[in-house]
This record gives structure tokens, sequence and C-alpha cells, in this order.
């Protein structure tokens, strides 16, 4: 290190490089009072008037600053040189927000008869801390959406084959039988549970979504007497259809979940009666600011896109939303209502829902004035129809006869469901080759190739996975799988399908948990297709 200062640099350049440095610096006395500071130093405390700069510390944190202070000052003392203290990590409360910061303290010795000067450095660090929130939070959110996807697709195999032998015994135990009531109680719970899972696949977004043009007037005017009963006769409900609003393209039974979910919020919120109002309305975002500040989005990811949306509010006069908590309402199993009361799963899968149907959710809340919450859907053309939005059919079949004479290749490693689901297709009429695995399938194929009318295959398998079994057919026997339909059944599949096998692939599916109804409804309807095609 140079003895001496380079030629031209004073000490008044000194001060004028301590003024204006990039870093906020301030100088301190040997009681910790504030003696002088810099524009950086000005601008990260929002123009600091106090004379202590451990005024604006949590109580906790200025005693441990003033503790720092206090070391550094008797080891600047002792060894009668320039110290510097370890960084510490401080918040700083001002009057209009709370930031972030490392705090670095430096005890300068200028001599015996001179107490210490010290300096005070700030790094701003409030925007690293909150990407790391951020983080922290998206890891967390994305390990309990894994977590309920696996849980929600282990529990429709179950309830499958729940739901599923309860209708082989009604078959044998129809209306009037002494067990028919016990028979129905346990499938009207199977369907309750049913129900719940459905709520955390929509949490993980892993459900799988049958997609359609829909109007939203005409959904709003399907379900507004439910909604009504729901909310019951001390709330008034007032519903407001903008003008040219446009069509959505969505699961309409879970856009009508999302709708009555936020409903039966909003009436929990007006215990002593209110109004309930739900309003549509087209909107033009033109660019990524142009959203109301004021709107709390479920993550800070969530940034509006520009383009044409179809806008869904449902305000209520209620009880508001403590702002300490806003940030906090969408997380899954959180809940402001009493034990019992509610799962804390309603908001966070009426989020799923509308991310995974390519929207985007807000919130706005005024304690003691109201709640209000914005659902953007993306506005879809006229000229796109129900067949261009979903190549899946609905697992019901309007006819009353679902027998059939064909031969089922039947994948499925789940026992229960494989041998419920091969009993009903053989009380239908067909002919059920029984297959525990993508693997066994392959080797069981080219004893039935010329004589199999349609595959049925579950999607996640140990080995080969359904995807996976189907390319290698068409690979090995082209000819034979280009007129055999392929029905996938599964508790999840749309990323499975994504991934493996392809989304511009056309496929059925029949989502866990079915009833032998579903079951019978589809494979009619599939092989129906596929004769009139051939025709």
């Amino acid at each position: 290190m140079a003895d001496a200062l380079p030629s031209g640099l004073s000490k008044l350049a000194l001060y004028d490089y301590f003024l204006h440095a990039p870093t906020a610096k301030a100088i301190l006395d040997d009681h910790g009072q504030i003696l002088q500071f810099n524009e950086a130093f000005e601008r990260l405390t929002n123009r600091l008037n106090r004379s202590e700069f451990k005024q604006i510390l949590p109580e906790d944190e200025a005693q441990k600053f003033t503790q720092a202070f206090n070391d550094l000052r008797a080891e600047c003392r002792a060894k009668q040189s320039t110290v510097n203290a370890p960084p510490l990590a401080l918040t700083l409360r001002l009057s209009d927000t709370v930031k972030s910061a490392s705090a670095y303290l430096t005890a300068l010795y200028v001599d015996a008869a001179s107490a210490p000067i010290f300096i005070l450095q700030l790094i701003d660090q409030t925007e690293q801390k909150n990407l790391e929130a951020r983080f922290a939070h998206s890891q967390k959110m994305q390990a309990v959406g894994q977590l309920a996807g696996g849980v929600a697709h282990d529990f429709n195999n179950l309830l499958t084959a729940m739901i599923g032998f309860c209708d082989l015994l009604l078959m044998r135990h129809p209306a009037g039988d002494p067990s028919f009531a016990d028979i129905m109680q346990v499938k009207q719970n199977a369907n309750r549970a049913a129900n719940l899972v459905r709520q955390l696949l929509a949490f993980s977004r892993k459900q799988t979504l049958q997609p359609k043009v829909l109007d939203i007037g005409d959904v709003l005017a399907e379900i507004s007497n439910l909604i009504r009963r729901l909310i019951g006769e001390s709330i008034h409900m007032e519903l407001v259809h903008g003008r040219g609003v446009g069509s959505v393209l969505a699961d309409q039974g879970q856009l009508e979940q999302v709708i009555i979910n936020l409903a039966v919020n909003a009436r929990d919120a007006m215990s002593g009666g209110g109004t309930l109002k739900i309003a549509t309305s087209h909107a033009h975002i033109a660019s990524h600011h142009q959203a109301d500040s004021r709107l709390i989005a479920p993550s800070d990811e969530d940034v509006l896109q520009p383009g044409d949306y179809v806008l869904i509010e449902i305000t209520d006069s209620g009880t508001g939303i403590d702002p300490a908590i806003i940030k906090n309402i969408f997380e899954p199993f959180y809940s402001t209502k009493e034990v019992g009361s509610g799962t804390g799963l309603g908001l966070s899968t009426c989020y799923g829902i509308v991310k995974q149907t390519g929207g985007y959710m807000f919130v706005r809340s005024t304690p003691g004035v109201g709640t209000s919450f914005y659902v953007y859907l993306k506005q879809v053309g006229a000229q796109q129809t129900e067949q261009e939005a979903s190549p899946e059919f609905s697992g019901e079949h309007s006819a009353q006869d679902l027998t059939g004479k064909a031969k089922i290749l039947l994948v499925e490693d789940e026992t229960p469901v494989r041998i419920f689901a091969a009993r009903a297709l053989r009380n239908k009429g067909y002919e059920v080759v029984e297959a525990d695995s993508g693997d066994t399938a392959l080797e069981m194929f080219p004893k039935h190739a010329d004589s199999i009318d349609l595959i049925i295959s579950d999607v996640v398998m140990p080995g080969t996975t359904g995807p996976n079994m189907i390319l290698q057919l068409e690979k090995h026997y082209p000819e034979i799988m280009a007129r055999t339909p392929v029905v996938f059944i599964s508790g999840y599949a749309e990323d499975a399908f994504a991934d493996s096998f392809g989304s511009d692939r056309e496929f059925q599916f029949l989502a866990k948990p079915f009833t032998l109804k579903q079951l019978a409804g589809k494979v009619k309807e599939v092989l129906s297709a596929a004769v009139s095609t051939a025709h």
C-alpha cells in the first residue's frame, strides 16, 4: 500500500467521493449518533432525520447493532488501529416501507488523543431477499403440488375400485333390496372423496380438463339459481353482463366450481347479510403494466400478459381480508374459517383451475368494506369450435344400450381396478384380455393382434408406461394400430401425454375414478366412432 496519496487527490476529493459514492455511507460519533451521511444513504433510508440509526431498527436488531458497535469501539481502542466488524443483516423500518440491508461497520483510529470515527455502510438487499422468499415459496408450492398430485393419483385408483364394485353390487341389489341403501351410502361417500381428490388435482394442476368454447353469460345463467340457494335469502345477488364479452375456452364443470367456490366464500364473509355482485366484461390489456396496481396476485410471477380477456368480477360487501394475510389466502390448507368449516383448499383450487386454463386470478380487499376477486380468461375467436377445442369425449353415452361384442385389451397395473373394469365389460358382452403391465401387454399382443378391437390402458405404470407401450405397438404393428382405437385411463394424465405421447396425437381419455356406466359408455362411444370412420 502506498504511503502517500497520489498527486492531486486531496481531502476535498475524498469527501466528494464520500458524498457521491454509489453505496450508502454514514459517519457516526463515539455514541452511535449520525453525524453525516451521503446521497445514497439518504435515498436508502428515505431521508432519515433521526440522529440515531438504531431508531429505525426493530428492537431486537437495535440491540444487536448496539452490541456490535460497542464491541467494535472497544476493540479499536484496545488495538489502537482501524477495525472492521462482521457484517450484520438488518431490517430498516421506514415510514412507508420495510427494507433489508447488509450493514458494515468500520472504526477508523486517528490517534490516541481522539475518539475513533465510525463509518457505517449499507447495501440494499431488499430485492435479493424478495427473490429468495419467492424462490422458497415457489419450491414449497411445487413440493406440495407434487405431493397432492401423487396422493390424488393413488386415491383415484382406490376410489375407482370402490365406486366400481359398488356399481357391480347394485346390479345384484337394486332399489328395494335391503342392501341397496347401504351400498348407496358407500358409493355416495366415495364420490365425496372423489370431489376432494379433484380439488387436490386442481391445486397441483394435474387434472384432466375437457375444455370447450363457452359463453360466460350462459354459464352464469345455468348456475345462478344454485348460487342463490347457496348464499341464502339474507344476501342480495346481482348479475351484470357486459356487452361484447366474447367466449372462453374452458372446462365448464371446473369453471362453475371456481365461481361457486368464490360465491360461497363471499357468503361466509357476509354472515349478517349483504350484496354479492357477479359482473362480466371484456378486458383488453395492451401492456404488462396496465392491470390495476391494487390487485394482488397469488404469486409475484403472475403478470397479466397483453391480450383480450373475459373478466369475471365477484364482489361482496363483507368483512374484507386483513392485509397481513391476504397473500396467504391462495395457499393450500390455509383457512381463516373455524376448524371443521373448511379444508382450506377452496381458493387454491380456484387458482389451480384458472392457471391450468391459461388465465389469471387477482384479489382486492378493504377491511370492513368488502372483497373482489378478478378472474381473467383468454378470449377466443368465434371461429374456434368445440371440436377444435378438445378431442376428448365426456365418458358418458346417450344410448341406453351399452352392450357390445368387441374384443378389448385391458392394461392396468392396479389389480382391483383391473378386476372391476374386466368384470364390468364382460357383463356388457365384451371379450376382455387382461394385462397387468405395459411389458406384459407387449408380450401378449402378438397372440391377439388380429382380433383386438380396442385397447384400454392406464397411463402411469411400472416399467413401460401406457403411452410408450402404444408407441411401440404402432412401430411394430402400424397397420393394425391404425385401425385400433385406444382409450387411456388415469387419475391424471395430461403431463404424461404431453411429454410421452405428444399433444398432436389423437387419443381418447377416461378420468379416474369412473363408474361402470361411464366405462361402458366410453367403450360404446369409441367403438361406434371407429366403425363409422371405417365405413
